[in-house]
This record gives structure tokens, C-alpha cells and sequence, in this order.
């Protein structure tokens, strides 16, 4: 019987796994996560995991919309520090279910607490420079706390020449779980002090952390599941540019020029999603050393930028018929492409596929130059409409210049030929 339930149990990857009966459904319910080394590289994106992400969508969407209402130099950088709480969480819940989870009770009810935590996150994060604050980092202590106690679970189960790692990476949660939970009882900017602090060193502390493991690799972790949970991320900040484009046209004075220029904005939101689609995702980073690292961790400003966009159509649409745009509006449009475009420049040489197309490095002198024009246009202030116009042939011109070095050397013929 528990032969047959553990062979009931096994489905093909990225499928939900039968519960079994007898003895196997306590196996189904309890069943510990997959050790370091035990990657799965053939399995796809759960059910699960895209629920998990919508989660993020709601965060996002709340912190997006208090950066649209307030666009100052204090509003986008308690959006900057908010979206580096929320992804570094998103990262953790990935990367761990990537590496470690498997489709069975144990992992789902984790994941489910995870979510009813992040509910709860969501209706404070709007809030976050506010009292509301200190219930934000009391939810966000215990949501560490949990991913904690996660990574933990794995480490109770490694090999002991394969914990070092795993050791580094659990005391860096852990001290960031206590800085988070100090900081409950500080005053509002001492708090989002302790949380910029907290985005920056955890980020650069794990980062190191990921450089030394992979400098000698001893089994792959890069799949094109974890790719793809990445790519999906793009698209749920990408959502804010609609729902930003939607919340423009509902509350302004709808005219030819005001719809005109919510179109031109939502179609820069078009020419992120082109852009990072065929120069960026489905193409597997290198397992080694910074490339890994750089991967991971430079998309957080690139999903930034594209979420502060989002923020930024808003503003756009307000001031449609202004004859120059607003300059917390302009600066943040243009500033957000110009961080997309560069981070795309840093993310190009990470990929696996790098050294075979030279065209890469003329394509990455293309994204600089973009970037730069870009910024020159923030700093223009054109009007809403022209300004959105201006944005969007750049990232077309970014994109149409790559697709032409790609058809000139046969690669983005051979590549969709063997998809």
C-alpha cells in the first residue's frame, strides 16, 4: 500500500500531485522539502505559484497607487524602499518553492499562510510612511520569521559539507527578521530608515552570499521554471501600467487629447514588455559566479522602474492638456525607462547565450544611448502626450535596432525556428 501511494504521489512536474490514501497521504501532508542538490529541473510552473504571485499584484498595485498621489522626492522613495520590502519577500517565496518545494500539503499550507500574511501586508502598505507602518513591519517580521524557518527546514536536512551556504543565507534572514521588528516602535522616518537599510544591506549581504556558492558550482540550479517565475513577475508590474493608463482616463475629463495621450502611455507599457520579452526572458542566465547574482538581483530596479511607470501614467493622464508635463511626472516617466533600458544593458552579458551573438554588445551601446535621451526627455518636460510619444519610439527604436542585428546574423530566425 505505501508503494502504491508513493507512486500515486509522483505526477509530472508542475502538475498538482495526487493525494494519496492510507499512510501516503501523512507522507503527502508532512513530507519534508528537497535538500540542496535536488532540483527539478524539469518541472513547470504550478497552478500554485501563479496564485501566490496574484498576491503580489495587490501589494504592488497599493504601493503604486500611493506613489501616483504623491510624487515627490518622499513619495517615490518610500515606494523605492516599500517595492524592495515586497520583493525581496517575492523573491524568498520563489526562489524557495524553485529549489525546494514540492507539490504536496506540506507545501501548499506554507504557501498559504505566506499569502494570508501578505493580505494582511497589502492593507498597510498604502499607508507605510504613516502609523500604519508599524503593523507593516510587525506582519513583515513574521513573514520573515516563516521564510526563516523554511530555509531552516532545509538546512536541518543538508549533507553537512553542503550547509555553509545555506548557514550564511539563514543568518542573514534572521538578522534581518530582528532589524525589521525593531524598527516597529521608531518614529516614521527612522523607520523607513531602518527599512532602506535593511533593502540595501540584505540585498548586497545575500548577493555575496550567492557569488561565493556559485563560484565552483556542484549541481544546476538555473531552470527554465525559474525563468519564467521572473518573467511572470515583468508582467504583474506591467498590470500597473494598465491599471495606472484605467485610473487616468476614469477620474480625468475624458477628450480626444486626454484618451490619445493614455494610449501612447499604455503603449510604453507595451515597449517594456517587447523589450525585456525578446532580449531578456526565456533565456537562461550562466550558473556561475556574478553572473547568477547580477541575474537575480538587478531585477529589482528594472521591476521598479516598470512599476513606477505605472505610478507615473496617472500623473500623465491628469495633466493631458497641460502644455508641459509636470516635472515629478516627467522626471519619473522618463527615469523609468532610462532604468529599464540600463538594467537591461547589465542583464544582457549574465545570459548563458551571451558569447555566441555579437550582437549583443551593439545592442547594449543602442540601450545606453536610449537610456540618455531618455533622460534628456524627463528633463525637457514636453507635454504629457508628446512626451509619452518620445518614450515610446525609443523603446521602439531600442527594440527594432536589436531585431534587425538579430535578423543580420540569422540568430532570431534559428531561435524562433527551433521554438
Amino acid at each position: 500500500m505505501s508503494d502504491m501511494s508513493d507512486s500515486a504521489s509522483e505526477s509530472r512536474p508542475g502538475t498538482a500531485e495526487a493525494v494519496p490514501l492510507g499512510i501516503g497521504t501523512r507522507r503527502w501532508l508532512f513530507r519534508p522539502p528537497r535538500r540542496h542538490g535536488e532540483v527539478d529541473t524539469a518541472r513547470s510552473v504550478s497552478f500554485l505559484e501563479l496564485f501566490y504571485d496574484l498576491v503580489y499584484v495587490v501589494l504592488i498595485g497599493q504601493a503604486a497607487h500611493t506613489l501616483a498621489e504623491d510624487l515627490s522626492w518622499r513619495g517615490t522613495a518610500t515606494f523605492a524602499v516599500v517595492f524592495g520590502l515586497i520583493w525581496i519577500a517575492w523573491m524568498n517565496g520563489t526562489l524557495f518553492y524553485e529549489l525546494h518545494g514540492r507539490e504536496d500539503g506540506h507545501t501548499r499550507s506554507l504557501i498559504f499562510v505566506q499569502m494570508l500574511l501578505l493580505s494582511l501586508m497589502a492593507v498597510y502598505v498604502g499607508h507605510a510612511d504613516g502609523d500604519d507602518g508599524r503593523t507593516l513591519a510587525a506582519l513583515y517580521a513574521l513573514l520573515l520569521a516563516l521564510l526563516s524557518y523554511q530555509w531552516y527546514s532545509v538546512y536541518r536536512l543538508d549533507l553537512p559539507e553542503l550547509r555553509r551556504t545555506p548557514r550564511r543565507y539563514l543568518i542573514v534572514m534572521v538578522a534581518g527578521m530582528f532589524l525589521i521588528a525593531a524598527s516597529v516602535p521608531l518614529s516614521v522616518d527612522a523607520r523607513l530608515a531602518v527599512w532602506a537599510v535593511f533593502v540595501v544591506a540584505w540585498c548586497s549581504v545575500e548577493c555575496v552570499v550567492l557569488i561565493s556558492w556559485r563560484r565552483r558550482p556542484s549541481y544546476d540550479v538555473v531552470t527554465d521554471s525559474m525563468v519564467e517565475r521572473f518573467g511572470l513577475f515583468i508582467i504583474i508590474v506591467l498590470g500597473e501600467v494598465v491599471i495606472g493608463v484605467v485610473n487616468g482616463l476614469t477620474d480625468a475629463e475624458r477628450s480626444a487629447l486626454v484618451t490619445a495621450t493614455g494610449l501612447l502611455g499604455l503603449a510604453v507599457g507595451f515597449g517594456f514588455w517587447w523589450n525585456y520579452a525578446d532580449l531578456v526572458s526565456r533565456r537562461l542566465p550562466r550558473e556561475t559566479g556574478y553572473s547568477l547574482a547580477t541575474w537575480i538581483f538587478v531585477h529589482l530596479p528594472l521591476t521598479m522602474a516598470v512599476a513606477a511607470a505605472g505610478a507615473g501614467m496617472v500623473g500623465l493622464v491628469e495633466h493631458a492638456a497641460d502644455h508641459r508635463s509636470p516635472a515629478a511626472v516627467s522626471w519619473l516617466m522618463g527615469g523609468s525607462v532610462a532604468v529599464m533600458l540600463i538594467t537591461t544593458v547589465v542583464l544582457l552579458p549574465t545570459l548563458a547565450d551571451y558569447d555566441r551573438h555579437p550582437a549583443y554588445k551593439s545592442v547594449q551601446a543602442f540601450l545606453v544611448m536610449a537610456a540618455v535621451v531618455a533622460l534628456l526627455a524627463g528633463w525637457f518636460r514636453p507635454a504629457p502626450w508628446l512626451l509619452a510619444l518620445i518614450l515610446l519610439l525609443l523603446l521602439f527604436a531600442t527594440w527594432a535596432f536589436a531585431f534587425v542585428r538579430w535578423l543580420s546574423q540569422g540568430s532570431l530566425i534559428n531561435e524562433r525556428s527551433a521554438d
